[in-house]
């Protein structure tokens, strides 16, 4: 087991990691040349430009040579404290600044939780002597925990108080932050600039008719089912291949651009290369006409994919992005149901033109069913077999068990500095090389399930993250763990004894957690704000890859947040708080000092860095939500197992109520404040239209519309712009129905309801 001077060691290389990863970022961030890797946030709002061209000397575009600027290398943890939470939602959304609000909810639920519970719980845990008679291997932490506790003692009602106490708490904390975040999601709703997702809605499943092209289906289905409101559609159409091509293009317009910057940098030499691979060997050609007529060919590929596109009626799926003249008139579009089948027109808010996730819109709906049901089988066996490497990464944890399968090894492992690392640091960082490369498998499991939205793929893939986390991490640590500590006094005793040991054995595996929470949390959050991978791949695609301005800016890309990644470690860190908060809160410091260092970094990483795809309106607020109270019911069904195997007879039924009373909390919850974030009230997009009308009464909202909603493979050939005309009051020209049962309609149709006609795309394709 470990000591405290295991975890004394332990929190050393971590601290010393951490404080070493944030000198070398102080150091890093102020020199000229890696400013476009720590401030890549402004140079996309061209906000900033680069010091390497302004500086008089030579040296001093690639070192800082001010003295001063090294005195001042933290003022970067003040500077991200004082942009206030208006500037920074204006700034970076408020996906972003809702996400900081997460590291500061554990601040506010488990900085009162530390004080009460090392005021009151760790002096009665310690004042007893049980765990040295128990014949159980323990250590000097797990004195301070529940396992400490005499069986039947009356001093279990202190916990049962305190666990109570907690949760009202924590039930407190969460209420009232649920309400700031559905104000500020009305208020962003209300305040926020046009955008076409607010007249979108998708509709799917649309039913097939002989008679009649989807086209002519969706335009004469809404102009029938909403008259007054209906504006325009766009047709949702398979364009994978075509997108395929049209990203190749790019690439070779690239090393095209490459070339002939070149050659007017040194018109006296014509650049060439080899065709073979990688350019090693092959036929010598002239690069500039190599890649011109690559590219002419692929032009032409692409005007042949679109043609195809166009005119096959396969390429076209039945869903449609609907818009509307008014906000209203989506909100009620998106929030009804359509027709009698309940499975046919499905609508629902389109998502934001950013956020969409143009590749599954081409996957027929009556397929996710299946994709989704395969999704969860293989995330099933995924999720079991990942015990394997649990057991391993516990069994580290265990000296014993080292020293009885590897016994040669026992000189070396119980040198004092040695053992305290494997037991310390080890099963941490083992863990988190395991863990590594989840994510990628996760998202690409939510990839194939069909989701549309970028924000919906995170936010399923964080589902699963953290379900993962819960069963693996938490339950197989647990598990497993006991099993390995344990080993002996389970085999030399009876049966009916097992349940007893692991419920004294659980509290004790805080120890193991004390270590990942300063290996994941304290160093990785360090890591974090050093950017070293980033770093590095900036500059190495900088000395060998960048070819032009555009390769520059591909090379800094900041990426995003990482909402399907950085939400379940926050959600993992709530679990272990709320669980050990009772039984052995020494863990609580450690969780709290991850939870502000994060805020601060992740604060300064969303200013200066971090760059959000899209804008969900904070649409993961309930996920986050509903994880937390689910954290707050395992604590309070542990510690309920846990006080029956301690035969706390008379407190233990009075923790029944609890887990009830934690339902209730939500159910009310739910009602009172999820449909804030699930839909959008009439009365909002009432007030919203009638200002709206009375500030722009010539709007053009049709063409505000018509490039939003377009595969983004059809954009560039969609340059002409129709003529600028009032869509509040004009009466469209008739559409004649092909169909006998519908020859007419209530209202006359828009000639051209669809927003983008790819026979102008064609036309595009056909021009010199």
């Amino acid at each position: 087991m470990a000591t405290l001077n295991d975890i004394g060691v332990a929190a050393a290389i971590n601290i010393l990691t951490a404080l070493a990863f944030f000198l070398a970022f102080a150091m890093l961030r102020i020199q000229p040349v890696n400013d476009r890797v720590y401030f890549p946030k402004w140079y996309i709002k061209g906000l900033r430009s680069s010091p390497l061209v302004n500086g008089s000397a030579f040296a001093s575009k690639f070192v800082n040579l001010d003295l001063r600027s090294y005195t001042r290398f933290l003022n970067w943890m003040p500077a991200a404290l004082q942009m206030p939470e208006p500037e920074l939602i204006d700034h970076a959304g408020l996906d972003s600044a809702v996400y900081l609000r997460i590291y500061f909810l554990g601040l506010k639920i488990f900085g009162p939780i530390e004080l009460t519970a090392f005021t009151v719980m760790i002096p009665v845990n310690w004042s007893n002597n049980t765990l040295e008679h128990s014949g159980l291997t323990y250590s000097d932490i797990d004195k301070l925990s529940i396992s400490n506790i005499p069986i039947g003692s009356h001093k279990f009602w202190t916990h049962l108080v305190l666990a109570y106490g907690f949760t009202f708490w924590t039930c407190y904390v969460l209420k009232r932050e649920y309400e700031i975040v559905a104000a500020m999601r009305l208020h962003f709703l209300a305040s926020d600039q046009r955008r076409p997702d607010q007249f979108t809605v998708l509709a799917r499943n649309v039913p097939p008719d002989p008679d009649e092209s989807v086209t002519e289906l969706v335009q004469h289905f809404f102009l029938v089912n909403h008259p007054h409101h209906y504006l325009s559609h766009q047709l949702v159409y398979n364009a994978n291949k075509l997108s395929e091509l049209v990203n190749e293009k790019k690439k070779i317009q690239n090393w095209l651009d490459f070339y002939q910057n070149k050659y007017k940098r040194n018109p006296l030499k014509r650049p060439s290369l080899k065709t073979g691979f990688l350019g090693l060997w092959g036929n010598r050609v002239d690069a500039i006409d190599f890649y011109t007529s690559f590219v002419e060919r692929l032009s032409r590929d692409i005007c042949g994919e679109r043609e195809k596109v166009s005119s096959n009626t396969k390429s076209i799926m039945p869903a449609a992005f609907v818009s509307f003249k008014t906000r209203w008139g989506a909100a009620v579009c998106a929030q009804t149901q359509q027709s009698r089948n309940p499975t046919t027109w499905l609508t629902e808010w389109a998502p934001e033109p950013r956020d969409v996730y143009w590749e599954n819109l081409a996957i027929p709906f009556v397929f996710l069913t299946i994709r989704r049901l395969i999704a969860a089988i293989a995330f099933f066996f995924l999720t079991f077999f990942f015990m394997i490497p649990i057991a391993i990464v516990q069994s580290l944890a265990n000296i014993e068990s080292i020293e009885k399968a590897l016994p040669f090894l026992k000189p070396i492992i119980e040198v004092k500095f040695i053992k305290s690392f494997i037991q310390g640091f080890l099963p941490g960082i083992a863990l988190k090389i395991f863990l590594l490369f989840l994510p990628t498998i996760l998202m690409m499991m939510s990839k194939f399930e069909g989701f549309i939205s970028l924000s919906a793929l995170e936010r399923r893939s964080a589902s699963r993250y953290y379900f993962f986390q819960f069963i693996n991490v938490f339950l197989g640590s647990i598990i497993t763990g006991t099993a390995f500590q344990q080993l002996n006094h389970f085999i030399h005793q009876s049966t009916s004894q097992i349940p007893k040991t692991i419920g004294v054995s659980i509290p004790m595996k805080a120890t193991f957690f004390i270590t990942y929470i300063m290996v994941d949390g304290w160093a990785g959050v360090a890591g974090e704000i050093l950017r070293l991978k980033p770093l590095i791949i900036y500059h190495l695609k900088n000395s060998f890859l960048v070819k032009t301005e555009k390769d520059r800016e591909e090379a800094m890309d900041p990426g995003t947040i990482g909402f399907n990644t950085g939400e379940p470690q926050i959600q993992l860190y709530f679990l272990l708080g709320l669980v050990y908060a009772v039984v052995t809160p020494i863990l609580l410091p450690f969780i709290i000092v991850f939870f502000a260092l994060a805020y601060v970094v992740y604060r300064h990483q969303i200013i200066n860095v971090y760059h959000q795809e899209y804008e969900s309106a904070a649409a993961f607020w309930p996920d986050v939500h509903v994880r937390v109270v689910a954290a707050l019911i395992v604590s309070q069904l542990l510690l309920m197992g846990l006080l029956s195997t301690k035969e706390a007879s008379q407190s233990t039924p009075l923790l029944i109520t609890l887990p009830v009373l934690t339902i209730c909390f939500h159910r009310f919850c739910k009602g009172r404040y999820e449909p804030a974030f699930v839909r959008y009230p009439l009365q909002e997009a009432m007030m919203k239209d009638t200002l709206e009308r009375a500030k722009e009464a010539n709007l053009n909202l049709k063409g505000f519309l018509q490039n939003a909603y377009i595969h983004p493979v059809f954009k560039s050939a969609d340059e002409s712009d129709s003529e600028s005309e009032s869509e509040w009051e004009r009466s469209p020209a008739l559409v004649a129905t092909k169909r006998t049962s519908k020859r007419f309609t209530p209202m006359p149709s828009k000639d051209g309801g669809s927003v983008l006609s790819l026979d102008q795309v064609n036309d595009e394709c056909l021009k010199p």
